[in-house]
């Protein structure tokens, strides 16, 4: 075999496998992590009044979560990584398996002078299938499910509140959870902004996890959550 057919092939091979369920980049060890993001001018990504807020959504596999909010004007920044289990520090390996109860999260940084925490809300909700319970779109079990992780009372009151206004237009219960926010554990350095480092293996695993077809199937024309 050609050193350049070799190669397709090798390439061809790292799409066909590649999943939220099974990427590994053996360059980029699974203890390598970024700091966990705050709300604090600690952060050195202040919004444009100096002040900075935290949301923390699960939709399924966390690659195909950043995007939708990095595309927002005044979100700061997005994080990939695992809320609601209970193994302080999890790995991607353990999360995957279901052993640690976490969900893939996505963590965004933003400001809320210029973006409020229901425009965010709007957004996750047309990024998710919340009918189906412990798995969105071809990613089955808990580590999959959808939910909101509310920081606050306020947060709190405008999730639910959005929950029950979006409840009316399904025939099925809405099963996306509404839980109190406790720990954030930011995933492994590959997975971050997978969808700008990896944009070829991103797009086959989106299309070939039927994902943009069911949120078509569930949200219409709203679909991805954009109005413009």
């Amino acid at each position: 075999m050609s050193h350049a057919l070799k190669s397709a092939f090798t390439l061809t091979l790292a799409i066909l496998t590649s999943s939220c369920g099974n990427a590994r980049q053996v360059d980029n060890p699974a203890e390598h992590r970024r700091q966990p993001p705050t709300a604090s001018s600690e952060t050195g990504q202040e919004g444009a009044s100096g002040k900075t807020a935290l949301a923390t959504f699960a939709g399924g596999c966390f690659w195909c979560m950043e995007k939708p909010f990095d595309d927002l004007d005044g979100v700061i920044s997005t994080t990939s990584g695992y809320s609601g289990g209970t193994v302080p520090n999890p790995s991607y390996e353990q999360v995957s398996a279901g052993r640690t109860g976490h969900a893939e999260v996505v963590q965004v940084v933003y400001d809320p002078d210029r973006i409020s925490y229901e425009e965010l809300l709007y957004v996750f909700w047309r990024n998710v299938d919340p009918l189906t319970s412990n798995r969105q779109f071809c990613d089955s079990g808990s580590q999959y499910r959808s939910g909101i992780f509310v920081h606050d009372d306020a947060q709190r009151k405008a999730a639910e509140d959005s929950l029950r206004e979006l409840s009316s237009r399904f025939s099925s219960p809405i099963v996306t959870e509404i839980v109190d926010f406790d720990e954030f554990y930011p995933a492994e350095d590959y997975h971050q902004d997978y969808y700008a480092t990896n944009p070829i293996r991103y797009r086959f695993y989106r299309s070939r996890c039927g994902r943009d077809q069911r949120l078509a199937q569930v949200w219409g024309d709203e679909a991805g959550g954009h109005t413009e």
